[in-house]
């Protein structure tokens, strides 16, 4: 898929795509002063454009929503051949026990089985975090294990 990012003299950079199967282009503004749009185009009629400003922490979020599904679905087919291994993301909700404590602090490995194998935060992929990791709330968790392992770890994140 190519992604055509244009140059905003004094704004930014426009970063959009034609989306499959509707006459659509969607993508972002990155403004210079590190905010964010939301932008949705008619293909070759830019005077349509709906911007939608987005705040950091709903940039995070929908890039989290759009991201981790993606993750979970490659790591899916990677283990579809082995049975009884499951790939499942867990947010780390607000008033979660673990909101602003570590992996460590868990004991998900121990406690399930199951292991934590990335964390989605604001868009970004952070690959087998350790030990001292600490979660926030808004962290989307992809965690493999066991079904059954994987509803214990579920149970951990929002009741301890």
């Amino acid at each position: 898929m190519n992604v055509d990012v244009t140059p905003l003299p004094g704004i930014g950079v426009r970063k959009d795509f034609q989306l499959t199967g509707v006459r659509r282009r969607i993508g972002v503004i990155d403004h210079k002063d590190g905010s964010i749009d939301l932008i949705f185009t008619k293909v070759g009629d830019p005077d349509t454009t709906v911007q939608i400003p987005l705040s950091e922490a709903e940039a995070g979020v929908l890039a989290n929503l759009l991201g981790a599904p993606q993750l979970v679905a490659q790591l899916r087919e990677e283990h579809r051949d082995m049975d009884g291994v499951n790939t499942r993301q867990l947010p780390v909700l607000d008033g979660s026990p673990y909101d602003g404590r570590t992996l460590g602090e868990t004991g998900m490995r121990t406690r399930t089985t199951s292991s934590i194998v990335a964390v989605m935060r604001a868009g970004q992929v952070i690959a087998s975090p350790g030990p001292d990791f600490a979660f926030t709330a808004g962290d989307l968790l992809v965690v493999v294990g066991t079904g059954e392992g994987l509803d214990a770890a579920a149970r951990i994140l929002t009741d301890g």
